[in-house]
Formats: C-alpha cells, structure tokens, sequence
C-alpha cells in the first residue's frame, strides 16, 4: 500500500482537492468544505479505479489501497480542523492574530517561511496532546 498525497487549497468556490504524486492518474474533488472536497476526491478515486476496470487494464499499482495523505493551505487547515481557535493558535506561536485570520480568509500572501513557521506551531500543539493522559 502506497502513499497518494492530496492537496487541499481553498479556491473561488469553495475548496479543492487534487493528487500531486500520481503517474497514472490526477484525481481531483471539490466542494463548498473541506470535508465535500475530500468526499468528491474519493468519489473521483472510485471512478478511476472503474474506468481502469471498465477498459479492461490493470490498476496501476500506486492506485491499489493507497493511503491518502492530507496536506491543507492555511483556509483548509482551519476548516478542516474547525475545534482550533485561529486568533488563540496565532498567540500561542507568536504570529499576529489578525494576520493569522487574514492568512485563514486566502486574502494575505503567506511566504514559505511564515508557513514553515505554522506548521512547526500546529506540530509542537500536536505533542504536547500526544503527552496528555486524561
């Protein structure tokens, strides 16, 4: 079983979702969430899989059982994982609230390594509840 990464980015319409290391096949979804997104996305992964089947090839390999791997731009993250509190999040990396929520809305550019920055923030809150024992 391989790994498919799927990128989630939201866009004029709501949000999309598309494979970026597939040979065969570049399977796409959209919808008004993140959470329609990846439904049309796998949606779309079943249709592949049909169409190979209903033209008589064999299912290329990298498309067999794979597992999907998320990656979000800053709008999707937090559509995603609505339960994160954005202006809260921002504080407790040291970014600018307001332009975290900016960052969130898609109407601020974001440098690389601003996002780096994010991602290491959303990491270190992901093992500090990993340390949690209730």
């Amino acid at each position: 079983m391989g790994k498919i990464t799927v990128v989630i980015e939201k866009d004029g319409h709501g949000y999309g979702a598309f494979t970026s290391n597939t040979d065969h096949a570049v399977i796409i979804g959209e919808g008004s969430t993140v959470e329609e997104a990846k439904a049309d996305l796998l949606n779309s992964y079943q249709e592949t899989l049909d169409s190979f089947k209903q033209m008589g090839l064999e299912i290329p390999k990298e498309l067999q059982n794979p597992e999907f791997e998320y990656t979000y731009d800053i709008s999707a993250l937090f559509d995603a994982f609505k339960f994160l509190n954005v202006s809260k999040f921002a504080e407790s990396i040291g970014i600018s609230p307001s332009l975290m929520r900016h960052y969130k809305r898609g109407d601020t550019y974001i440098s690389t390594a601003q996002a780096k920055r994010i991602e290491t923030g959303l990491h270190r809150v992901a093992r500090e509840l990993l340390s949690v024992s209730l």
